[in-house]
């Protein structure tokens, strides 16, 4: 008999709703793990180093908790994507700043002791500058997409069997020939292309569920 994926992945009440209680720490610890990745790879991409773009990440999320309260979802102002790549580009900007802040105070600190102001003036500006043909928004996007897919992936590990999940990542993520997983993981093709079927419709749902109450909505 065909399986649903529904039977499989429960359905979840908005992960957005859910945050408006700073208490449910389980929302949030959901919500981190959603998200980081999406961040800090952002930050880096962005120029960023790594203490620079865990900062980036750490006042991103509370600066989601501090608004979360009044947060209204209103499609005519956009998404909670969109919302939540300002909070980022802003939290980018910060780090900036904060660069170019210590950058100066380093380079008087080198005037006073008497090293070329030319030099220091050139290493500060290297420091300091920003990627100037990085596309935030582009980057954010092809990201969101990938990352989604990710989470996704290991909520679905989460809810098959082991060697069922390793069929399909031989067979749909490494493109191994279903031949050849059924031949090296001692089973059949069938159940190789069982895997493929039942994995894949978990995985659609829980996009939609991502996209639906932790994305796009």
């Amino acid at each position: 008999m065909a399986t649903s994926a529904d039977e499989f992945i429960p359905t979840r009440k908005s992960l957005l709703s859910r945050l408006k209680d700073w208490q449910d720490q389980e929302s949030w610890r959901d919500f981190f793990n959603t998200y980081w990745k999406l961040i800090y790879s952002v930050a880096i991409k962005a120029g960023l180093t790594d203490s620079e773009a865990q900062e980036v990440v750490q006042e991103t999320v509370i600066t989601v908790a501090k608004k979360m309260p009044d947060f209204r979802y209103d499609p005519a102002i956009g998404s909670f994507k969109s919302w939540l790549l300002t909070i980022t580009r802003r939290r980018i900007t910060d780090q900036y700043r904060k660069r170019r802040s210590n950058s100066v105070s380093e380079e008087f600190a080198v005037s006073v002791s008497g090293e070329s102001e030319g030099t220091s003036r050139t290493s500060t500006l290297n420091r300091i500058a920003a990627p100037a043909s990085f596309d935030i928004e582009a980057v954010w996007d092809q990201d969101w997409e990938r990352n989604l897919t990710d989470v996704a992936l290991e909520k679905v590990k989460r809810l098959v069997r082991p060697k069922q999940f390793q069929m399909f990542d031989l067979h749909v993520m490494r493109d191994w020939p279903a031949q050849m997983v059924a031949a090296t993981l001692h089973t059949t093709m069938a159940r190789v292309y069982y895997a493929k079927f039942k994995i894949t419709a978990l995985l659609r749902k829980e996009m939609k569920h991502l996209e639906k109450n932790m994305g796009r909505l």
